[in-house]
C-alpha cells in the first residue's frame, strides 16, 4: 500500500480497488449525492457489492470513533506521536483541524 496516495490521488494506491475505495472516502462525507452514488456503483462494478457496504460501515465506524474520541478529549499516546511523525508529516495530517487539540495538548507536556 502506497499511503501517499492517501493525499496525492494522482498515485496508485498499491490495493485492488484503491482509486475506487478513496473515491467513494471521499464522497460519502460530502454534500454531492450524485458523486455519491456513481462512487457507490463504481465502487461495486470493481470489488462487488458487498465492498460498498463494507466500506459505508467502515467510514461510519471511524467517524463514529472519531467523535467519541474528539468528545471525550482522548489524547494520542506522546509514545505514538513520536512514532508517527514522518508519517503525519507527510501525509499533511497536522494541518488538519481537528489535528489541533492533539498538537496543543503534546505541547503541554
Amino acid at each position: 500500500m502506497n499511503p501517499e496516495s492517501l493525499v496525492r490521488p494522482e498515485l496508485e494506491t498499491g490495493v485492488p480497488g484503491g482509486r475506487e475505495l478513496l473515491v467513494f472516502s471521499d464522497t460519502v462525507f460530502g454534500s454531492d449525492l450524485g458523486a455519491l452514488n456513481r462512487a457507490r456503483e463504481r465502487l461495486a462494478d470493481v470489488l462487488g457489492p458487498a465492498a460498498v457496504t463494507a466500506a459505508a460501515v467502515t467510514a461510519a465506524a471511524f467517524s463514529k470513533n472519531d467523535r467519541i474520541a474528539n468528545g471525550c478529549g482522548i489524547s494520542i499516546d506522546p509514545m505514538v506521536m513520536k512514532l508517527t511523525g514522518d508519517i503525519r508529516e507527510q501525509l499533511g495530517l497536522n494541518e488538519f483541524r481537528s489535528a489541533e487539540n492533539t498538537l496543543r495538548f503534546m505541547r503541554a507536556e
